[in-house]
Formats: C-alpha cells, sequence, structure tokens
C-alpha cells in the first residue's frame, strides 16, 4: 500500500511516500480502507520524534480515518465490509489501508463527504470529551476556549453552540483569525498577541464571575490567568503545552475557589475508554453532523504526495479549521 513515512525525524523534508505491507487487522479490528485522514498538530510533534505512538499501535502518522471498511478482524459483530465508517486510530491514518477498533468506529452520516468525515473523530471528540465529560460543561454556563481557529478549538465552539446554546464562549485568538472565529457566532473574542493576561477581559465580560470551564492547549504560560479567570468551583481541563510544562500555582486562590485543574490526552487511553468516550459522542454529537447543524470546517485538502505543504500549513499556522489529506 502506498504510505507517508519518515526518513528519521526532523522537520517536513524527512517526510516522503513509499510503499509498506497492508496491515492486517486483529481480533476485535477492522481493514479501512482510507478515503482521507487529517494533520493534526501531535503529528508534527510525532514526526520531530517527540511524541511516539502507544504500544502496539502503528509509528506511521495520522490519528483519523475516514474510509470504508476492507475486512473484518476476528468477533467482529455489526459492522460489514463496505461500510462507510469514520475512526479514531493511534497511528496508521496517513496510508491507502489502516487498522482501527470496531468499538471506535461510527458511520458516516449520509451526505457527508469522506474529506468531512476525515475531520470529525481526533477534534470534535477531543473537545467534547474535555468540554462535556471532563470539564461538565452545561448549558447557560461560560466557557473559554483558547486558540481561535485551530482544529480542536474551533469543533469546541461549534459543539457548544449546538448542544449548550446558551452558553457564552470566550475565545482567544490570533489577529489575523480574530475576523474569523467572530463569524462563528462566539460571545467575545480576545486579541492574545495584546492581552496576554486575559482574567481582566474575562471577568468584566462575566461581571467578575469568571469562566465555569477552561479548555487550554498552551500550558505553562497560561496557568495564572487561567486560574484568575475561573469562577467558583470552575475547571481548567489542559490537553496541551506548547508553551512549556513549568509554572508557579497560587494554591491558596484554588483552595478557596474550589477550582479544579484536570490533565488530559485521548490518544494513548486504553481502548475501552475510548469506546466509551465514541459512543457518548455517537449519542450526543453525531446526530449534529447528520442534520448538518455541525459541518467541519475545511480549511484546504491536499493529496498524499502533498503531505510536506500540508505539514507545513500546520507549522506556519496558516488553517482556520481543518488541514484535509485525500489518500484515494
Amino acid at each position: 500500500m502506498k504510505a507517508v513515512l519518515m526518513d528519521g525525524f526532523g522537520g517536513v523534508e524527512v517526510l516522503k511516500v513509499g510503499e509498506l505491507e497492508t496491515p492486517v487487522p486483529g481480533e476485535g479490528q477492522v481493514l479501512v480502507k482510507v478515503y482521507a485522514t487529517t494533520v493534526n498538530r501531535p503529528d508534527l510533534v510525532q514526526r520531530e520524534g517527540k511524541y511516539p505512538p502507544p504500544p502496539g499501535d502503528s509509528e506511521i502518522l495520522g490519528l483519523e480515518v475516514a474510509g470504508t471498511i476492507e475486512a473484518l478482524g476476528a468477533g467482529v459483530a455489526g459492522w460489514k465490509v463496505g461500510d462507510r465508517v469514520m475512526s479514531l486510530v493511534g497511528g496508521g491514518a496517513y496510508a491507502e489501508y489502516a487498522v482501527a477498533y470496531a468499538s471506535h468506529l461510527m458511520p458516516i452520516p449520509e451526505g457527508m463527504s469522506f474529506e468531512e468525515a476525515a475531520c470529525v473523530c481526533e477534534s470534535y471528540i477531543t473537545a467534547f470529551s474535555n468540554l462535556f465529560m471532563i470539564g461538565g460543561l452545561k448549558d447557560n454556563n461560560t466557557t473559554i476556549i483558547h486558540g481561535g481557529g485551530g482544529g480542536v478549538n474551533m469543533a469546541g465552539v461549534q459543539l457548544c453552540k449546538a448542544l449548550v446554546p446558551n452558553t457564552k464562549i470566550i475565545v482567544t485568538a490570533h489577529p489575523s483569525k480574530i475576523e474569523r472565529v467572530k463569524g462563528m457566532g462566539v460571545d467575545l473574542v480576545i486579541d492574545y498577541t495584546t492581552t496576554p493576561d486575559f482574567a481582566e477581559a474575562v471577568k468584566e465580560f462575566t461581571n467578575k464571575k469568571g469562566a465555569d470551564v477552561i479548555l487550554d492547549h498552551v500550558g505553562a504560560k497560561y496557568l495564572a490567568p487561567n486560574m484568575n479567570s475561573l469562577a467558583y468551583a470552575g475547571r481548567l481541563v489542559i490537553i496541551g503545552i506548547i508553551s512549556g510544562i513549568k509554572a508557579e500555582l497560587n494554591l491558596a486562590l484554588m483552595m478557596v475557589k474550589r477550582q479544579q485543574i484536570i490533565g488530559s490526552v485521548l490518544r494513548s487511553r486504553p481502548v475501552k475508554d475510548k469506546a466509551a468516550i465514541v459512543a457518548e459522542f455517537t449519542k450526543t454529537a453525531l446526530p449534529k453532523f447528520a442534520d448538518r447543524t455541525i459541518v467541519p470546517i475545511i480549511e484546504q485538502v491536499f493529496t498524499i504526495d502533498q503531505v510536506v505543504e500540508a505539514h507545513r500549513m500546520m507549522e506556519e499556522d496558516k488553517h482556520f479549521g481543518k488541514i484535509v489529506l485525500k489518500i484515494q
């Protein structure tokens, strides 16, 4: 099969397209003929040698697939060859065929393209699980979602608009993306280049109450302003550490305000845990894709042979929404 290979670790120059043997599905798995996948920031970190796949998963890049079932492994029920599916994978998506657990599959809604379906699993499930299942976001709450324009961040905005329409949404964004973020219908956009300490803006907007849930991928640099922005009993869910891993924490403030800091990753979770998340997402959020209340935001579709250009776009942070790789 055709696949994206890496000549060691490093920059985009290590990526090349070559040939590998087609994988074989094991018990409880299916083989997916991949029509489309996406580029996610963890792919870049893995390419640099800093984010190895979980044990047993493919070392090929790529965390989500959309395609058709090519073959069933032992013990798989409820699916058949030819079904249109999308799925999380621990690795292996940058290839013509990938193995996925049957418990992680979701049916692609009628009318949704493979390119759109490829955008759903990693970003939307990440946003859904962390905002709602872990963060406990409810209607009439206030949430802060950092990094407007990114795939997970915009997925979070769309999910909030669809599932908790009375929730107030605050987004931090680069000035080049502010107008597009405003167009998503959020309640407040903060320019993080001119307002790195956003806590005062949040307090003013919320009449000093603060945010109930914050979804953060920035890490160390934002810890203090995040905690100062949280309401009483607010939850800070950290899903990334692009600014560093160490920061000082005012424990007294956290205790008095009964705040929670929760760390979260999706890729390395046990198969059973991811299956439970997928099941909840399928029940609660997937209908919003089926009726087109939520339509994935695609910046650009590249072919597998243009993988270097796709990674370069992600590195330069020029995208809004998802970067898609068309495989077939």
